[in-house]
């Protein structure tokens, strides 16, 4: 007769096989974690570890290297019975810098992960409890924690001993299985030992005939019912409860249960834990706003692993993970006899994300879906320069102040960009020192405009009637959206004037894109000044070959294509461009020359692609030596597209409108502003 699938003996013997597993929550988000693909990257001048699974999906975790590093460290010493264990995970720090977006994302890969049919939880129930007569018309109960099938399987009979003997003889289990298998051991939970004393009574204690009462089943991942994986938001303190975390006493189930000594009176799942205790993760949101008892409440969970109501104890097997904002941590770290709890956390500084480049992923979190519209349903489109601007912006302000590195230098070293002759070892020294800080919000990145703040900012430039009316989010706006939010929701005054700083420094580095973006329209190229970046870089590195003949033709091979290239050395405007650098003697030159050679051989043979645009001071020369001084013959650029009194300049300026069209990915509106912006001469540098 085949085994039912529902059975216990079919699900021990799919355990045997590996068909299922059996692990408790450190383990299966452990291995879920590290089976992914891990990366060595460098950050900020550090070696760390990156993890796929958190860089996949649509909408998907955006830097914040160090948190999850140290995330997994936690899971991983927890997974291999270390005394991360016993503690509850906690993310710290300010608003908006991604906390919960993390924990919400770990928790949905984490339920992708269980769906799969090795990974799936199973719990068991007990049926036909009629026989019994103790339950009046409660025929079938489940497992309130979820306890897995394994648990039961362990606790079968009524000494440990005699229980390895039945899994080693009737089930086949080897003694390496049973050692394993007892890794995770867990008692009973009141409700199941309990009930499974009572079956035991009633058979005589017959194994065959016990377990004709159980019936294996999956537990539910339905997000709603807050099964494997839940959140427990904080609450106003005057209507938050034990109840809403552990249970509660169920007056419905008295009218069955008479017998006060069974703790099945009590309903678990009325509370958040028991829902997670079968291997998932509880998601505590904001865990020290919780008045001093909840907190106490959770201390006992995380010490002891249990739910415990008036004596009675239902071991949990859950990841707890919970969040908290600097101000709240710090009123609680205050409170000297919360001391305890804070003991049983994991605390993890949050900091908020720092490179511009990762950032702009982030932007588009805040700006939503492409197809924005205005308040008439018509499509709003999106300034191709807004995402850069608001990037920028935003990550200038989470970027401290330094005597080592100006504001842009850390900008640019943060996002792996050339910054001069300031090293990444400079930013490492200046973060280190930062970090030192005892006070947590004067540490790096921890300060700023977060993404709630940059959210609020994409809203007042969406709701503005000028952005409505042209149908365009223009770039330079969001820089007074921006304004706006530092003046209404910043409150420190200190900050307040540095966030108002950062901004001015942002709109420089904006009109620095622009005046590249006019080049380009004005070439009728997208790429104009990269072209004419990388003929600089590339006459640098030929100036002084030995087969240069008299006409100064250098040959060479380019590191993209492969192809054989010739390139007439320009001296004139090798000249101009160091002229605009500042670079004034020999000296200087020729200093300023090799660290491009340098920069060149060893980004080069990394990356074929590379193109030195990141190099800002260099793109800049470069953009200033073609508009002011090739356009100057006829002249500016800026005098042509601001006085279109004659035909020549209209002309200009129509074909410029049609190349920012056509191939910039402009729209009308913010290809006519951005022109006009141009010509006005704002925030020249």
């Amino acid at each position: 007769m085949p085994v039912p699938k529902n059975s216990l003996l079919y699900h021990l013997e799919a355990l045997k096989t590996k068909k299922r597993t059996f692990e408790n929550a450190f383990q299966g988000v452990a291995r879920m974690i590290l089976e992914s693909q891990i990366e060595k990257v460098v950050v900020n001048g550090k070696t760390t570890y990156d993890f796929s699974i958190f860089r996949t999906g649509k909408k998907h975790v955006i830097g914040m290297y160090d948190e999850i590093n140290s995330f997994v460290s936690y899971v991983k010493d927890a997974a291999e019975g270390g005394s991360s264990a016993e503690m509850a995970f906690v993310l710290v720090g300010e608003p908006g810098n991604g906390k919960t977006f993390f924990v919400e994302f770990l928790c949905n890969r984490y339920r992708e992960f269980l769906s799969e049919d090795k990974n799936r939880k199973y719990t068991f129930r007990f049926n036909n409890l009629d026989k019994i007569g103790k339950y009046g018309k409660i025929t079938q109960i489940e497992s309130q924690t979820y306890e897995d099938p394994a648990i039961l399987a362990m606790n079968l009979l009524e000494t440990r001993d005699k229980t390895m003997e039945y899994l080693s003889s009737t089930v086949g289990f080897t003694d390496k299985q049973i050692e394993e298998l007892f890794w995770n051991y867990r008692p009973l939970g009141a409700c199941s030992g309990y009930i499974w004393d009572d079956i035991r009574e009633v058979t005589g204690g017959k194994l065959d005939e016990m377990l004709s009462f159980v019936e294996i089943v999956p537990v539910p991942l339905t997000e709603s019912l807050g099964t494997v994986t839940g959140k427990y938001p904080a609450k106003d303190k005057m209507t938050s409860s034990a109840v809403d975390l552990l249970g509660e006493e169920s007056i419905q189930r008295l009218l069955h249960i008479t017998d006060t000594n069974n703790p099945y009176r009590f309903d678990l799942r009325r509370g958040a834990l028991a829902r997670v205790a079968g291997g998932g993760i509880h998601f505590s949101d904001e865990i020290y706003k919780n008045k001093k008892d909840l907190v106490q409440v959770y201390l006992g969970v995380i010490q002891n692993r249990n739910i415990e109501i008036d004596g009675f104890k239902w071991p949990i097997d859950t990841l707890i993970i919970a969040t908290s904002n600097n101000s709240e941590f710090n009123r609680f770290l205050s409170e000297k006899e919360e001391a305890p709890i804070v003991d049983r956390c994991r605390i993890c500084y949050v900091s908020h994300n720092t490179n511009y480049r990762l950032q702009k992923d982030l932007t588009q979190y805040a700006i939503g879906k492409e197809a924005r519209t205005t308040l008439n349903r018509e499509i709003l489109h999106q300034d191709p320069n807004l995402n850069y601007a608001a990037s920028v912006a935003v990550v200038l302000t989470r970027l401290a102040r330094s005597e080592k590195l100006t504001p842009i230098e850390t900008l640019k070293l943060t996002a792996g960009e050339v910054a001069g002759e300031k090293s990444i070892k400079t930013l490492a020294e200046v973060i280190d020192t930062l970090n030192q800080d005892p006070v947590i919000v004067n540490r790096f990145g921890q300060r700023g405009l977060g993404q709630r703040n940059l959210g609020r900012a994409v809203q007042l430039l969406i709701e503005s009637s000028e952005t409505n009316e042209g149908k365009c989010m223009f770039a330079y706006d969001i820089f007074k959206a921006l304004e706006r939010i530092v003046l209404d929701y910043v409150t420190d005054a200190n900050s307040r004037k540095k966030y108002l700083e950062d901004l001015k420094i942002a709109k420089g580095l904006y009109r620095e894109r622009i005046m590249t973006e006019m080049f380009n329209a004005y070439m009728d190229e997208p790429h104009a000044i990269r072209k004419d970046v990388m003929n600089y870089v590339n006459m640098i590195i030929g100036i002084d070959a030995e087969n240069l003949g008299p006409d100064r033709m250098w040959k060479y091979r380019d590191p993209q294509s492969g192809e054989l290239k010739a390139l007439k050395i320009d001296e004139r405007y090798i000249a101009s461009v160091e002229e605009r650098l500042g670079l004034k003697t020999r000296e200087q030159r020729d200093m300023f020359r090799t660290s491009i050679r340098k920069i060149y051989g060893q980004r080069i043979s990394l990356n074929p692609d590379y193109d030195f645009m990141d190099n800002l001071e260099l793109v800049k020369a470069v953009t200033d030596v073609r508009l002011k001084s090739d356009i100057a013959g006829a002249g500016s650029l800026v005098g042509a597209l601001a006085n279109r009194t004659n035909e020549e300049n209209q002309k200009l300026y129509d074909r410029m409108i049609q190349t920012m069209l056509q191939k910039l990915d402009y729209c009308t509106t913010c290809a006519q502003k951005t022109i006009e912006y141009f010509c006005t001469q704002e925030d020249e540098n």
